[in-house]
């Protein structure tokens, strides 16, 4: 398939050749998302039916996990592209989907999301009922990707009936009713991420890309924690490449062979989020050992800024809390401060 085969080849030649420099300037350059564009890769979640490439989701999650071994942080924010390219190819709103969803499919507007909110219970995010339209007020403590993507799909939970709603809003000037706070993070700060703070939001009913029930708002989180399950693997891929390059082909072997363990764990939890989150909790704890594993072989020259092995390690340490759950927070808790040997939950 070409786009598997493009994904590999962007991720070696383009991604990873530059995601040094990435980290050191805290940018994704212009080239990343042109590639990305011209290879269609902003489309892969596009159904056939709403003339997508007609990729199975095993193709997808490939996709993913290859790019996020090139440059996490474009990886990361392009992963909270496709979210949007779903909601628009799936909309009853016909004039939302006729006036973006082309436009998205094919890069020519970057998206982000902004879902958080709702998760949570109180929700951070609420929407209240207007003539023609709802007030958005809340909270989305972390949001990707700002200054980078063209839209934003911003979630909040119906103040009477808990219904979740989505939006979607254009974003190059910001509404006064949101306030943006800069966060800088220690790793993948290229993401852009940013903390918002809306009040009196004011959103027309004609940019509400979708309105579901809460359980069934839950019911689909299953796919999204294994779209970002391809995060920390697609560090094991890295990092068992430089560990062949290195000279170290069996630690390389047994991380490979630990991650399609855990590739297999994760597929099965589609239909069973406590497998799903346990093998989730596994593919960070790999990402975490994998890092480590190649700082050992590489010895001090590892430990210099910029080297491969200093920035995955930070790295790995990202995908412990990326787009996390309470659950996962508290079993990978659990695990690490767990006597060796120990088993846990």
């Amino acid at each position: 398939m070409r786009l598997v085969a493009d994904a590999y080849r962007i991720a070696d030649d383009v991604l990873f050749s530059g995601a040094a420099e990435v980290d050191r300037t805290g940018a994704i350059p212009a080239t990343h998302w042109s590639a990305i564009a011209e290879a269609g890769l902003f489309g892969i979640a596009a159904p056939a039916d709403a003339g997508g490439p007609d990729l199975d989701f095993a193709q997808v999650i490939e996709i993913s996990e290859v790019m996020a071994s090139g440059c996490l942080a474009t990886a990361f924010t392009w992963q909270q592209h496709h979210g949007v390219v779903i909601s628009l190819a799936t909309t009853a709103n016909n004039r939302l989907r006729e006036g973006l969803f082309a436009a998205t499919a094919s890069g020519a507007l970057r998206a982000g999301v902004a879902y958080a909110g709702v998760v949570p219970t109180p929700p951070r995010m609420r929407a209240t009922r207007l003539d023609g339209g709802w007030r958005f007020d809340g909270h989305a403590p972390f949001v990707s990707g700002w200054g980078i993507v063209d839209l934003l799909q911003i979630s909040a939970r119906d103040a009477d009936t808990d219904d979740v709603l989505a939006a979607i809003l254009p974003i190059e000037q910001p509404p006064d009713a949101i306030t943006v706070t800069p966060l800088h993070l220690g790793v993948a700060d290229a993401t852009r991420t940013v903390s918002l703070a809306v009040t009196g939001l004011v959103v027309p009913d004609d940019r509400i890309v979708s309105r579901v029930t809460l359980d069934d708002f839950f019911a689909t989180q299953n796919t999204g924690v294994r779209i970002n399950g391809t995060l920390p693997l697609g560090l094991v891929r890295r990092c068992a490449a430089l560990l062949d390059v290195g000279g170290h082909p069996r630690a390389a072997r047994a991380l490979r062979d630990r991650g399609s363990t855990i590739r297999t764990a994760l597929d099965a939890g589609l239909t069973d989020a406590a497998t799903l989150i346990a093998a989730r909790a596994d593919g960070a704890q790999l990402a975490v050992d994998a890092a480590a594993t190649l700082i050992a072989a590489d010895g001090g020259k590892a430990l210099l800024r910029g080297a491969h092995p200093e920035r995955l390690a930070r790295e790995a340490a990202f995908t412990l809390v990326a787009a996390s759950r309470p659950q996962l927070k508290e079993l990978l808790v659990d695990r690490f401060s767990a006597r060796p040997g120990a088993r846990t939950p």
